[in-house]
């Protein structure tokens, strides 16, 4: 039966003109589906065996009940043991998932896709309810995904993600929904402890990094009272290098070297009491926190008289640099204060009996980031380096060749230096949501109808952005050595810069504030009022089960900040505030839905499931696109770069219908093939109506004109997506096993979306790929994995903008050694490939994009490195 249903969706995908990887992949999931039926006949007589499994196969088994028994299209993450996801960063950990892809920011997993869609399509909840998450980078846009970043995998028990859409879950997301899932002390035994100590070194860092973590769960003989404590704290360097190339400046390219002295801390208390039969009641509280303080030093090499080719952008692609025809140098540090934190307090309680369970949850969620202080120290000419040597940009990567030597010392600079006061800013940002739950589940006995689910939602969310620029009057010189320890590596080997201090910049710089000054174009305050109610039917009837239902939303926002009305700068104003107005407005909008979901599983077979769904699922416009007005640009020495935003309180959320048919067959002992089609048509898309050399009353000190690019953002458009997804679980006697997914996504959004005018999703691959193959037993294990996708673009705000990602692979490692029932070392290599990070201009030369975005000019490219980390644990 397999083998016909499996011939016969063959030919419709080959009738639909799939790319060959698909048609490959689809072909090799079909090839073992037929092998495993025979293993499949001893199924029964493995599970009277009842052995004890332990670790990665565990895990994966857990996981892959998870995806059996849900009514909709869910897959999972489980932990291999306490404390042990099978990947250290928790965003890494769900980019093994079929049609999960993990955007890596400054290192690490911050922002997860699923199914082709922007990370603001996924909704991110902690055992089911909003966490707050903000970021600590002034250069990216807020939105309303949750940065992964913040979350040690050690505090997770598992996750899940939902990719289907049905009336219980909260609305939000589009591409899906993740539950991060902590542990309950009574489903532990009393006692139950862990400890674990880690130390990492990364290739490109001279640091020893260190994290420790444990856990402690105790409850009582009679199992009705139990307490949670758990805990991490990791401190580590990241260094990021390589080549920027702005080029707006006299065509300047710039090796730059971004260093971030990190610290993460995390504590989740859980609590939970059994008072009476069928009553649960519940309390967590989970502090997340990051401390990422961080500066980027950068060596400008300007082109623009030994410039030897351009292309049609006016982007140099070629120089030739001699002591005849060099310019000036500028060398210059940013320094930036940021933090995030996210804290979530939930209180929980359910009442069951044989008829009807009763839930009911509330609790608040905060978030606090951005940046504190931002601050710039710059040098140019002097006793610096001359600039002499070549540059080719005309491939993916920029070559920079100097034929002398570019390093720069302390000697190098002056003995004092003075703090750039035009560049002294704060960014604080804050997300808090308060929400209440009620559901009831009545059993019912309606022939194939099992039960009827129903809930109200209710939330009170509000966002929250400043920006401060600092008033200095005469700030005093300090010595230049107190702002550098030690040197670190710019652009090539051999090429040598003074390390930033960056705790002693941020104190020298805020030492020189005599004020803070609202940059008025900086404020937006959104309140937002959701409400939901659903109802949903179970059912289940010989060989089907599912469930059915709608889902009621209504929203109430608010959208605070100043008009940009021409208002006259006063004399004790900041140039930023020129053109705006002093007096607060508020815009008020609604809007209301009904989303209507279909989730059906079909035993074509005993160990055989068809599964099909159809829904309907929202996501909210994203935070930026909602605030009044943004500027960017002004007043930041890059001329050109003048832009104002406009966004509406009034956009509408974005809408999906989608479907998904697919079938999943389970063989063995946690073996797993599964063949997946979706597709999803998504509406009222918020795009960018933009307008150049636009008079808005406001004369730019970089250009003395009042010409800008005026973005304004509308619902207009759709985008689809569809695609397939390929899975296989396999685990062989031998202790050896196999897990392989790959993922097709076809995703187009509305050209007009975007400034760079291309049609892909934010952060989209068409192609993705996961192999992971592994090794244990009793006493040890070993696991290579692989992660592949293909190129996808980013988007960010501010000096970044808008670029490619060439496509991006990683190789990672791990090693494991039981050494008694109690003690565990182990060992991982994450990307041992050493990928560069390599990213060009993709936009059309007839965009609005700055220059070095536009015609594949190759504009950023960063250095790859392995990060290796050796950890001893203990289990009680």
């Amino acid at each position: 039966m397999i083998r016909n249903f499996l011939g016969e969706y063959m030919k419709r995908k080959a009738a639909n003109n799939l790319t060959p990887i698909a048609a490959a992949v689809a072909v090799m999931v079909m090839s073992v589906a037929m092998t495993a039926q025979a293993q499949n006949a001893d199924a029964k007589k493995d599970e009277v065996q009842q052995v004890t499994v332990t670790g990665i196969r565990a895990a994966l088994q857990n996981a892959i009940n998870v995806k059996r028994n849900a009514n909709g299209v869910v897959d999972a993450v489980s932990a291999e043991d306490v404390g042990k996801l099978p990947d250290s960063d928790a965003g890494q950990a769900l980019g093994r998932i079929p049609g999960v892809t993990v955007g890596r920011a400054f290192g690490q997993g911050a922002s997860v896709s699923v199914r082709g869609s922007d990370p603001q399509m996924t909704y991110t909840t902690l055992n089911g309810q909003t966490v707050a998450s903000t970021g600590w980078y002034d250069q990216q846009a807020i939105d309303r995904s949750f940065n992964y970043s913040l979350l040690p995998s050690e505090l997770i028990g598992g996750m899940e993600v939902y990719k289907s859409s049905q009336a219980d879950l909260t609305e939000g997301g589009i591409g899906g929904t993740v539950i991060v899932k902590t542990r309950k002390p009574l489903d532990l035994a009393a006692g139950s402890a862990y400890v674990s100590a880690k130390a990492s070194k990364a290739s490109l860092t001279d640091k020893i990094g260190s994290d420790v973590s444990g856990m402690y769960s105790w409850k009582n003989d009679a199992n009705t009272f139990g307490v949670l404590v758990a805990g991490a704290r990791e401190k580590s360097d990241y260094i990021r290098r390589g080549v920027e190339a702005d080029t707006a400046w006299s065509s300047d390219v710039t090796p730059s070297t971004f260093v971030q002295e990190r610290e993460r801390k995390a504590f989740n208390i859980s609590l939970q009491a059994k008072p009476v039969q069928g009553l649960d009641l519940g309390l967590n509280y989970m502090k997340l926190e990051l401390n990422a303080d961080n500066a980027n030093s950068s060596h400008y090499i300007f082109q623009s008289n030994s410039c030897t080719a351009r292309n049609a952008a006016g982007a140099c692609v070629s120089s030739n640099t001699t002591l005849a025809n060099t310019t000036a140098p500028f060398v210059q540090t940013w320094a930036r204060a940021g933090k995030m934190t996210s804290d979530s307090f939930t209180v929980n309680a359910a009442y069951k009996t044989n008829d009807f369970k009763l839930e009911g949850v509330a609790g608040t969620t905060k978030a606090d980031g951005g940046t504190s202080l931002t601050t710039n120290y710059g040098y140019s000419g002097g006793n610096l380096p001359k600039w002499t040597g070549t540059i080719d940009a005309s491939g993916t990567q920029i070559k920079v060749n100097p034929s002398s030597n570019q390093s720069v010392s302390l000697a190098n600079l002056p003995a004092n230096s003075d703090v750039s006061t035009w560049a002294l800013a704060r960014g604080p940002n804050s997300d808090k949501e308060n929400f209440a739950q009620a559901d009831l589940t009545l059993k019912l006995n309606w022939g194939a109808i099992s039960s009827f689910k129903t809930g109200f939602r209710t939330t009170e969310h509000t966002f929250e952005k400043h920006t401060d620029r600092a008033v200095s009057n005469n700030p005093p010189s300090v010595p230049t050595a107190s702002l550098y320890d030690g040197t670190i590596d710019m652009g090539t080997p051999g090429w040598s810069y003074p390390r930033p201090n960056t705790s002693a910049m941020l104190a020298s710089s805020l030492g020189a504030v005599t004020r803070w000054v609202e940059d008025r174009s900086g404020l937006g305050v959104l309140n937002e009022d959701n409400t939901a109610a659903y109802g949903m039917f179970n059912f289940e009837e010989d060989k089907l089960h599912g469930n059915f239902g709608l889902r009621y939303i209504k929203t109430k926002v608010k959208s605070t900040g100043y008009k940009l009305d021409g208002t006259p700068l006063a004399k004790d104003d900041v140039g930023q505030n020129d053109g705006w107005g002093r007096t607060q407005f508020t815009e008020n909008a609604s809007y209301s839905d009904v989303l209507p979901s279909l989730n059906i599983a079909y035993d074509l077979q005993p160990n055989v499931i068809l599964r099909a769904t159809a829904s309907q699922a929202i996501t909210r416009p994203n935070y930026e696109n909602m605030f009044q007005s943004t500027q960017i640009g002004y007043k930041d020495t890059v001329a050109g770069n003048e832009t104002v935003n406009f966004g509406s309180v009034g956009l509408k959320p974005m809408k999906s219908t989608q479907f998904d048919i697919g079938f999943e067959y389970y063989y063995g002992k946690g073996n797993l093939i599964s063949l997946m089609y979706f597709h999803k048509d998504i509406n009222n898309f918020i795009t960018s109506d933009t307008k150049v050399n636009q008079s808005i009353g406001v004369v730019s000190p970089d250009t003395g004109k009042d010409s800008w690019t005026v973005n304004r953002y509308i619902n207009a458009g759709g985008g689809k997506i569809d695609g397939i997804e390929a899975q296989i679980n396999h685990a062989f006697d031998n202790g050896f096993g196999v897990v392989a997914n790959y993922t097709l996504a076809n995703a187009t959004a509305p050209a007009t979306s975007y400034q760079d005018r291309l049609n892909v999703f934010t952060l989209s691959s068409k192609h993705n790929v996961n192999l992971v193959g592994y090794w244990e037993n009793a006493d040890y294990s070993a696991r290579l994995a692989y992660n592949w996708r293909s190129k996808y673009m980013v988007r960010e705000t501010g000096y970044y903008g808008n670029r490619m990602h060439d496509p991006y692979g990683t190789l990672d490692a791990s090693f494991g050694w039981n050494i008694n029932k109690t003690l565990r070392l182990q060992f991982e290599a994450i990307n041992l490939l050493k990928q560069d990070d390599v990213q060009y201009g993709a936009a059309g030369y007839d965009t609005t994009v700055k220059t070095p975005l536009k015609g594949g000019y190759p504009a950023w490219s960063f250095i790859g490195e392995t990060t290796y980390r050796v950890s001893l644990s203990a289990k009680f």
